[in-house]
């Protein structure tokens, strides 16, 4: 009879209908494949049963978290190769009525089936978000949704961000090692509160305001009075310690409030930097409604937001299951262009917009960097599966960000009075 490897390979090819892009490594030690391709280790049987009882991307998702399937050499490699055999192919995954009429298909599942052995099929790890998919966007499902991504930890936040403690898009002046990653995150803030025109005494609402990094610099570096808001009581806690440690308790409030609660407005000026993604797309006009109404007649909006692709069926868009599950429950990516319509109908004029497309491959690169490199730290401070989610998400959105499959925009609105004056230059930027 064949090694492991050698029928997996075969059965693996044999459903997909192409050849298998990398070596498999299999749980007897038997190897099959490309012998210069990186390796995918099939550790156990138990992976073969993830895969055939959730097939797709959550049965690989939930064996790479459990540690069943691994990555023997480079993973942004081994990730870019399996990309049109996962990602690329999900459409047509989702047609299983049609595969299953395949006798070819039928005979590789049960070569499967007998292979993975008793069909029991195996629990979820425990890292995975456990909660239905209804009634989403309300307030207390994204305080669930954001504690399960925000409330790791702050130590293992610290050992993947650095000091900056900024999670978002990075503005890089040179590539590392050029150019590092705190200078990088300190010219993103330093940016937004240009396009922000903050200036001593301005009001700023930072939305999504994480671990306090751009309040401090606002307040510090431009002079603004800051209230800062998230979802997340570690961010607070963290970020109230921070304001406390620069000594600008005076100009910036933390708080651990929802953007549909806020009611003191107006403010001179408002960021949104990673947090939209969590609105939803069902919700993202309502959010655009309140941030207008919380602004003063000419105030600005910084909107930083990750954006997909959009596609010809957008009724047909579905949310990622990997990051759904393990990432960001409840997350939603929109095209560019839907959000620029959501934030016109609110009433906003928008006046610029500057995609960071490639600067955030270079700062997830830079992440990942430092998860690998305190690796067994990482594991102590979260968990084993915890760190493999991150290490796969980041790895994986660097790749995505790089193949231009998902993009980062920065749009600057206004809320444009009657008389017509935005209060902007002629010339916003010098083009280099």
């Amino acid at each position: 009879m064949a090694d492991a490897a050698s029928r997996l390979k075969g059965l693996v090819e044999q459903l997909l209908g192409t050849p298998l892009p990398l070596r498999i490594r299999a749980w007897d030690g038997s190897q099959a494949g490309p012998p210069d391709a990186p390796a995918l280790v099939v550790r156990n049987r138990r992976a073969l049963r993830r895969l055939l009882f959730k097939p797709g991307e959550l049965g690989l998702a939930r064996a790479w978290v459990a540690g069943d399937l691994d990555i023997d050499g480079d993973l942004y490699t081994a990730l870019d190769r399996l990309s049109g055999l996962i990602w690329e192919r999900e459409e047509d995954a989702r047609s299983l009525g049609r595969a299953l009429r395949d006798p070819r298909f039928r005979s590789a599942v049960r070569g499967l089936l007998a292979l993975a052995g008793p069909p029991l099929p195996p629990p979820a790890p425990e890292e995975e978000a456990r909660r239905p998919r209804r009634g989403l966007h309300t307030r207390r499902s994204d305080r669930r949704a954001i504690s399960h991504h925000y409330d790791v930890g702050n130590d293992f936040y610290e050992l993947v961000l650095g000091p900056s403690m900024v999670y978002s898009c990075a503005y890089w002046q040179a590539p590392p090692p050029e150019g590092t990653l705190e200078e990088a995150q300190r010219d993103k803030l330093d940016l937004v509160c240009r396009k922000l025109a903050l200036r001593p005494g301005r009001r700023l609402l930072d939305v999504g305001c994480g671990w306090g990094s751009m309040a401090v610099h606002a307040a510090r570096e431009y002079g603004a009075n800051v209230v800062g808001i998230t979802l997340s009581q570690e961010q607070a806690a963290y970020a109230r310690k921070r304001v406390a440690g620069e000594g600008l308790t005076d100009r910036v409030e933390i708080r651990v409030q929802d953007y549909r609660d806020v009611r003191d407005g107006p403010y001179d000026a408002i960021s949104s930097i990673g947090m939209a993604e969590h609105v939803g797309s069902e919700r993202y006009l309502q959010y655009a409604n309140a941030l207008y109404r919380l602004l003063v007649p000419g105030g600005r909006l910084l909107n930083h937001q990750i954006a997909r692709r959009p596609q010809r069926d957008e009724d047909s868009y579905q949310v990622d299951a990997f990051i759904d599950a393990y990432v960001f429950p409840d997350g939603e990516l929109s095209p560019v262009g839907t959000t620029v319509t959501a934030l016109e109908r609110a009433g906003f004029e928008v006046r610029d917009l500057e995609s960071l497309r490639e600067h955030y491959a270079l700062t997830l690169r830079e992440w990942v960097a430092r998860l690998e490199a305190d690796w067994d730290r990482a594991v102590v401070l979260s968990s084993y599966g915890r760190a493999r989610v991150w290490r796969l998400y980041m790895a994986a959105s660097a790749l995505a960000f790089e193949h231009n499959r998902i993009g980062v925009n920065q749009i600057l609105a206004v809320k444009t009075p009657d008389s017509g004056d935005s209060g902007l230059p002629l010339r916003t930027r010098t083009w280099h």
